[in-house]
């Protein structure tokens, strides 16, 4: 499997729980997560997609630290049968 079929399961499940998922792309702001996860009643996180077993880079990894550090629910996906874990945490967050 590949990076973008993971990603497309992901867009594909936020899509059937009302939500959207956009691509986020940050102009001067390098090593961002791939996708927002925006569902309804205000909840959103950052999803950093990635083909099985792949890690994600140094600076990657910093982002999505400085992201939770800033109270961000931020997530590495690497396997499609993480998304249902991955999109209950988003809908559940206070």
């Amino acid at each position: 499997m590949r990076e973008r079929q993971v990603e497309q399961a992901l867009v594909k499940a936020v899509k059937t729980r009302d939500g959207i998922c956009p691509k986020f792309v940050s102009p001067g702001l390098a090593g961002v997560p791939d996708r927002l996860v925006l569902m309804p009643n205000g909840k959103m996180g950052f999803v950093e997609v990635k083909a099985p077993s792949k890690k994600p880079r140094a600076l990657q990894l910093y982002r999505i630290k400085q992201f939770r550090d800033l109270g961000f629910k931020c997530f590495v996906l690497d396997d499609v049968s993480e998304i249902g874990g991955i999109l209950h945490e988003i809908e559940n967050q206070v």
